[in-house]
């Protein structure tokens, strides 16, 4: 996965290909640089709603079924998702089929119908997918957080929008904002997995070499601006209290990034890591419990997330908050910083031997950093990482001021969590 070559289509689109020899498959992904945070409030979820009108019928393959079929008959995977800055669309396929993955996908990006009979059923779908969220707080609490995070701006809203932002999108959305964001410029073709150079660069002319549309796309600085620690109780009947507690972090292209990773690595990356034992192994509190950071074009987070006994969830939190504050106050003996780096290292080198991963993990760079590192490059920042950094990182991150709390559960009072954000 360190061979790779990037090339940029007479239109502006980049392609990437990764070869993957050993393996008989192959994975074509398609990514836009749009997601919640280029939408509006009256038009929030909707690159989400248009990604799933990508699948509802085109100009050749008119109906869901038919899209459905044709990819089924190939015993192919494809599936499409929207975070907050990318919507990406992707095929896993028998390598023998390179070609079909190209025809759809173009199709899917280029030619959707946006029905206005099919827009109609689908805010119901969508609906009934936010209701779901809803009714899983094990995800919902990250979205909590990230509105307590960021507050009321794109960065802070659901991506997939609210109940009254979906049932009041129409046709004219759709066509405006594809028109707006959806322009080979503002977009990467990845293909990872088993293939002949020479035929995907002709694939890549014959589906996407004609699609001419220019754009210019201004993506606007959204970042946290924070000067006292925050909480949100989302008061709900459940049987577990489930919480996110963390951090502004850094963007995407930070130098300091891959401490960050490193630094989360040892909090709650593996099950001996500190957060991951003290809550789960020792004290019994929880199931899932990890630490997690994410990274974007201009910000980032670091996140404890959990979900712990309705009685003892305090004690949950005081332990994160422990953690929290040693980390940043004492340097991390080496052994345990080795133990914690080769855990993200090998998490990495686990993850590409699948050419989903691979697809995306180059798409991710091309669009959202606009620098490519090959695997091996990262394993060598991660090595590269000092007790030093980690500690530094942490006096810088896990500032009492910085953190926000974000927990579900059957509580009335925030007073006795606010207690112990101080």
């Amino acid at each position: 996965m360190d061979s790779y070559k990037l090339t940029t289509l007479k239109n502006g689109l980049k392609l990437i290909t990764v070869p993957m020899p050993h393996v008989e498959s192959v994975t074509v992904m398609v990514g836009v640089g749009a997601g919640s945070r280029y939408e509006t409030k009256r038009v929030n979820g909707l690159f989400h709603f248009m990604e799933h009108m990508a699948f509802k019928g085109t100009k050749k393959r008119p109906s869901a079924i038919q899209i459905a079929q044709e990819v089924d008959q190939l015993g192919a995977q494809n599936n499409a998702s929207t975070e907050k800055e990318i919507t990406s669309y992707w095929l896993k396929l028998p390598a023998t089929h390179t070609e079909f993955a190209f025809d759809i996908l173009s199709d899917l990006i280029i030619n959707p119908l946006f029905d206005p009979g099919e827009i109609k059923k689908e805010k119901g779908v969508i609906i009934e997918e936010i209701n779901m969220y809803e009714d899983t707080p094990l995800y919902r609490a990250q979205d909590v957080f990230t509105k307590l995070l960021y507050g009321d701006n794109p960065m802070g809203w659901d991506i997939a929008g609210d109940k009254k932002s979906v049932r009041q999108i129409k046709q004219k959305d759709f066509l405006d904002y594809q028109k707006k964001f959806y322009f080979p410029g503002n977009m990467a073709l990845v293909v990872a997995g088993k293939f002949r150079e020479a035929e995907i660069k002709k694939l890549s002319q014959k589906y996407f070499g004609d699609f001419q549309r220019k754009g210019r796309k201004i993506t606007p600085k959204i970042v946290p601006h924070q000067k006292k620690p925050q909480l949100k109780l989302v008061t709900k009947k459940t049987e577990q209290a489930h919480f996110s507690l963390g951090a502004p972090g850094v963007a995407y292209s930070h130098p300091q990034r891959f401490v960050v990773g490193v630094l989360s690595s040892l909090l709650g990356g593996g099950r001996s890591s500190r957060i991951h034992h003290r809550v789960r192994i020792e004290g019994g509190l929880a199931y899932y419990v990890f630490v997690q950071p994410d990274f974007f074009t201009d910000s980032g987070y670091l996140m404890a997330r959990a979900g712990v006994k309705l009685d003892q969830a305090g004690e949950a939190i005081k332990i994160v908050l422990e953690e929290f504050r040693r980390v940043a106050t004492e340097k991390v003996p080496q052994e345990e910083l080795k133990r914690a780096k080769e855990y993200l290292k090998g998490g990495l080198i686990l993850a590409l031997e699948d050419s989903y991963n691979v697809a995306q993990r180059y798409l991710n760079q091309a669009l959202v950093e606009e620098k490519i590192r090959t695997p091996g490059e990262t394993l060598k920042l991660v090595d590269s990482v000092t007790a030093r950094d980690v500690l530094k990182a942490a006096q810088a991150l896990l500032k009492p001021s910085k953190l926000n709390l974000a927990i579900i559960g059957p509580y009335q009072e925030e007073a006795r969590f606010k207690k112990l954000l101080g």
